[in-house]
């Protein structure tokens, strides 16, 4: 059925608008990031910077403590990149399980990694760090990133919902062919759930990347700061915070964020519907 013009325009104008609504603390913060510190609060309400300077990029870039701000995006990196290889595969592994084979107390397990779904992180944080601090792995990446490897509920729920809708007959032709149990994960399964593998990885890269309570926790040492935590460094409580260069590191620490967003958000949708094997 063809839309009349002016029904066809009103809702272009309605999303359109209701697009730049949403995206205005965005703009406000780009155009901040232009403003001279003292004014950015006094002159909130104009969202074009008077005068317009880009000092506030590299007082940010600087850093503190003697390290510039490409340290602290390095150090987020690599603790992205722990993350991500540790949540594709123990994640993977133990979907594959829970979809896939046959053991005692399967379901109660199930259950139980559910459970876990539901408790808050505050809950554990105490345990967690009297552990970590008896194996003396304070001050490192080994309490954030050694977790990953042993599975997220959330993602792993993902994956089981997703390779149940893939038929079993490709296993049981896969058996006739003289594959054993990882043969059939690794060569059948995984590339069938690519879709719900990158919804997994474009999570744990946002999760991961704007993280602030667990390094906060962990990391004591300026060399090892992650982004947010770098941020977190440009406000205080006794002298001038320099909003300004905080807000313009902000921009450039959202800049990646956008491109992965936009490159694989097609993979968000198609895996989150786990709608499985097509055609």
């Amino acid at each position: 059925m063809r839309v009349s013009r002016p029904k066809y325009w009103l809702y272009h104008i309605l999303v359109g608008g209701f697009a730049i609504l949403l995206l205005y603390p965005v703009i406000w913060l780009l155009m901040s990031s232009f403003k001279v510190s003292e004014q950015i609060f006094i002159t909130a309400d104009a969202l074009l910077p008077d005068p317009f300077i880009i000092s506030n990029y590299a007082q940010g870039w600087e850093g503190f403590a003697g390290f510039s701000f490409g340290v602290f995006i390095k150090n987020t990196l690599v603790f992205v990149a722990f993350m991500l290889v540790g949540h594709l595969v123990s994640c993977s592994l133990i979907a594959f399980g829970f979809a896939r084979l046959k053991f005692a107390g399967k379901g109660i397990w199930f259950a139980v990694m559910m459970f876990t779904l539901m408790l808050p992180y505050e809950v554990v944080m105490i345990p967690q760090y009297i552990i970590f601090s008896q194996l003396g792995w304070l001050n490192s990446l080994k309490p954030l990133v050694v977790p990953a490897f042993f599975g997220h509920p959330f993602f792993i729920f993902l994956l089981v919902q997703f390779i149940r809708t893939i038929p079993r007959d490709l296993d049981e032709a896969a058996r006739i062919d003289g594959c054993n149990t990882f043969s059939i994960y690794y060569r059948i399964i995984l590339p069938l759930i690519t879709p719900a593998l990158a919804t997994t990885a474009i999570f744990t890269f946002y999760w991961t990347w704007d993280n602030l309570l667990g390094p906060v926790l962990y990391l004591n040492s300026p060399s090892k700061y992650t982004v947010s935590m770098a941020l977190n460094m440009f406000l205080s409580n006794e002298t001038v915070s320099s909003w300004g260069a905080m807000f313009a590191m902000s921009i450039l620490t959202l800049v990646p964020v956008f491109i992965i967003f936009f490159i694989f958000q097609r993979y968000v949708v198609e895996g989150i519907s786990t709608s499985g094997i097509k055609g």
